[in-house]
């Protein structure tokens, strides 16, 4: 999948690069790591807490998380995907159906507002040293596509809408300006926080773009 840079921020676009997304299948798992874990930590984040608990974590990649990830790259609808930039991994974004994320699907702050069988957006990152330089947009555009191909009927995301400048070690859930960019629109609230802000519902329905 080919997406067109474009972004909602002050961020500078490069008219030039050619952005492509791709669902984060096992030969891929080397790209992910290189994004969001480049160190190869294990103490890191490897994006498994939403999806699976600690003991099949450890049942799945023998207690390392970098093979578990592995396994659950297997999966039939595969963790998220990740966005290249001329070829390089830039950018990963987490996305499955709703009910493929247990913390998410049973958590009590951030619950349905329908029963219509959204897929959901956990996290977006931007590797290190490739920030503000326009990779969201394109990446969330890839998201969408990816999920629109698998029959998403709709796409939900969680973010918060700072004041300024958000927080680094909570920025992986995004901002309300940044989904707005790629028709996101807020439909409702939640009782859960980021840095202290609230966290909204936000929703492009796919159903209305068909």
């Amino acid at each position: 999948m080919t997406a067109t840079p474009r972004d909602g921020h002050d961020h500078v676009l490069d008219w030039a690069m050619v952005f492509e997304v791709h669902p984060l299948t096992s030969d891929r798992v080397d790209d992910f790591a290189d994004v969001v874990n480049p160190n190869r930590r294990s103490t890191h984040c490897w994006c498994l807490s939403h999806r699976l608990p600690p003991k099949e974590i450890d049942a799945l990649g023998g207690g390392d998380r970098e093979r578990a990830m592995r396994c659950l790259s297997e999966r039939s609808n595969p963790p998220g995907v990740l966005g290249y930039q001329d070829d390089l991994p830039v950018g990963w974004c987490s996305i499955s159906p709703r009910e493929e994320i247990p913390r998410l699907a049973g958590s009590r702050l951030i619950r349905p507002i329908d029963d219509v069988p959204v897929w959901s957006i956990i996290c977006v990152v931007v590797r290190g040293g490739h920030r503000r330089r326009g990779i969201t947009g394109p990446l969330l555009e890839g998201a969408v596509a990816y999920a629109a191909s698998r029959g998403a009927p709709a796409i939900e995301a969680h973010p918060v809408d700072p004041p300024g400048r958000m927080d680094t070690t909570m920025a992986f859930v995004g901002t309300r300006a940044m989904f707005a960019h790629v028709g996101f629109a807020v439909v409702g609230r939640t009782d859960a926080v980021a840095s202290t802000m609230p966290r909204l519902v936000m929703r492009r329905d796919l159903r209305q773009t068909a």
